[in-house]
């Protein structure tokens, strides 16, 4: 394999210095599409919030700017990911408003009912079992709460399917297949958003 496919491999599960480079990226590479992301959350309350995949931690401290008065647990399975984390949010920590944990989405540490709020930015993709994750991130959801995905692909761009072709477990989904694991999962009132120029999407989905 390659120099740039063993990189790229790392949007998986970021693994030692490739994988820190990566993390390191991260925050920066990906925050237009969640900045455009965060936009959707307008007029949602949201007094717990967990961020799934939370990657280098950047989209945890802007979650937690947009709700002051909230707490926010970031979950990733890669320790890479959880350290870099950690450092980005270290004064949200020591103030009590942030915990970063490693766990796995097929099956989340957490208690049922536990939170208003979850995202996920740039991560779906590598989800085992779309429905099967799903309905985990249903289950930790209090009654009402709201699942956000946010994608780079909307399933059909080009550039997103080389990737995916290179990309171990990359899965780059329509926004059809999404809202139909979601519904399946347990979810409804869905909203999707298509970035007016760019072949992103947003999602929002009611427990």
């Amino acid at each position: 394999m390659g120099l740039f496919k063993k990189f790229v491999a790392q949007t998986r599960k970021p693994e030692g210095f490739l994988g820190k480079l990566m993390v390191g990226s991260m925050n920066s590479g990906h925050s237009k599409l969640a900045d455009w992301g965060m936009k959707h959350l307008t007029g949602i309350d949201a007094g717990t919030i967990v961020e799934l995949g939370c990657g280098g931690g950047r989209n945890a401290s802007e979650l937690l700017k947009l709700y002051p008065k909230s707490s926010l647990t970031a979950i990733d399975y890669s320790e890479v990911s959880v350290q870099k984390a950690k450092d980005t949010n270290s004064d949200l920590i020591r103030e009590g408003r942030c915990a970063v944990i490693q766990g796995n989405v097929a099956s989340l540490p957490l208690e049922n009912g536990s939170f208003d709020l979850a995202t996920a930015f740039e991560t779906v993709y590598f989800w085992p079992g779309l429905t099967a994750c799903f309905s985990e991130v249903c289950r930790i959801l209090k009654p009402g709460g709201i699942f956000m995905i946010c994608n780079e692909s909307d399933g059909t761009d080009e550039t997103a399917l080389r990737f995916e072709k290179i990309i171990d477990g990359m899965k780059c989904y329509t926004s059809e297949q999404l809202e139909s694991a979601l519904k399946a999962a347990g979810f409804s009132e869905i909203k999707t958003d298509h970035h007016p120029s760019k072949p992103w999407i947003t999602m929002l989905a009611k427990k």
